[in-house]
């Protein structure tokens, strides 16, 4: 999702060019669980920038509106727009949610990662989801997010298949619980409905300890591992990390962020799995103003310093955490990770 968006944005072209590119994105305002979009701006985005991102997992054997925001990260491009910081939150952190009336949830304490489902009930769809996941992490974190980005992890497949595969080295032998090695030995995608990958099915797919290319499929499902990793879903996190990282990479090297036409491609590929809430800015004009993200450093941090923190029925956010969110709140991510270097994430 990131990188398609940095790619827009990175792209200097004519506005006539712009406007056709994002064209096809749905976009649409969550404030209010799902209400339009206000009037345009139009005008680009100034001094820092923080954008919500979520990862929405709809699995085959799943209804659109069970979905759940399995991935979930904060971009903080800080007001010299010269770098960018990535933060993860758990999804088995506990929070507690307001009412969302309009989706039928009476609020109350739960996971962020089931929030995005009690958001998108009565038809609100991921406007809802997406919405009261932005309404509980402004609460948590004091941030305002200037947008937020939503793509199922299908078109984020679909994403980087089109980018020809990604680089990535895993670090140790990692089974899969979404597929299983079939007759052929060959990848299968497990259809087992409710099934939760834990403990491990006899045959699952096992990701081999190395560096390659991997196909779209295996650098996806890799990086949404968690079970039997040391760390669980702290791994993940710096995993999914790793894996922006090496598209923006890739897209940086194979000359996508400088061409219209690809760029248009990787749209394509997303297709309508890709969401935007720009906060009432034009979207060729909310693209634009990312084009940092296409030369910045792209910095990932560590969300609890990479280490389980228990709280309650899941897990709680700790206080260098909520430091790190307010140093984000106040612009000052640099002088924070210059102050705290064990929470940045290895690349």
């Amino acid at each position: 999702m990131l990188v398609t968006l940095a790619g827009f944005g990175g792209v200097v072209v004519a506005r006539s060019v712009m406007s056709d590119l994002t064209s096809s994105i749905e976009v649409a305002s969550v404030d209010s669980g799902g209400s339009p979009a206000p009037k345009p701006q139009g005008k680009p985005l100034t001094g820092a920038i923080d954008l919500l991102l979520l990862g929405v997992d709809t699995r085959q054997n799943q209804d659109k509106d069970n979905a759940r925001s399995d991935t979930i990260m904060m971009l903080h491009v800080p007001a010299s727009h010269d770098e960018a910081y990535l933060m993860s939150i758990p999804r088995d952190t506990i929070v507690e949610s307001p009412a969302w009336p309009k989706a039928g949830w009476s609020g109350g304490s739960g996971k962020i990662t089931e929030m995005y489902y009690h958001g998108s009930q009565r038809g609100q769809g991921w406007q809802g989801g997406a919405g009261l996941v932005k309404k509980i992490l402004t609460q948590v974190t004091g941030i305002s997010f200037d947008g937020v980005v939503v793509i199922d992890f299908s078109g984020f497949k679909n994403v980087i298949a089109a980018m020809g595969g990604v680089y990535l080295c895993v670090e140790e032998n990692t089974w899969s619980s979404h597929y299983l090695k079939n007759s052929k030995g060959q990848p299968e995608y497990i259809k087992k409905a409710g099934y939760g990958g834990y403990p491990e099915l006899p045959g699952a797919w096992v990701h081999r300890k190395g560096c390659r290319n991997m196909a779209a499929w295996e650098a996806l499902d890799y990086s949404r591992q968690r079970y039997g990793l040391p760390k669980s879903d702290y791994d993940r996190q710096r995993h999914q990390q790793q894996l922006i990282r090496a598209m923006a990479k890739k897209a940086t090297t194979a000359g996508v962020l400088s061409n219209p036409a690809k760029l248009s491609e990787l749209l394509k590929a997303a297709g309508g799995s890709l969401k935007l809430d720009t906060g009432g800015y034009e979207p060729g004009d909310f693209l634009f103003s990312l084009k940092v993200l296409a030369a910045a450093d792209l910095i990932s941090l560590k969300t609890n310093g990479g280490t389980y923190s228990p709280g309650g029925r899941g897990e709680r956010l700790n206080e260098g955490t909520m430091e790190m969110f307010g140093a984000a709140r106040s612009d000052r991510l640099g002088e924070f990770v210059a102050d705290n270097p064990e929470y940045l994430n290895p690349v």
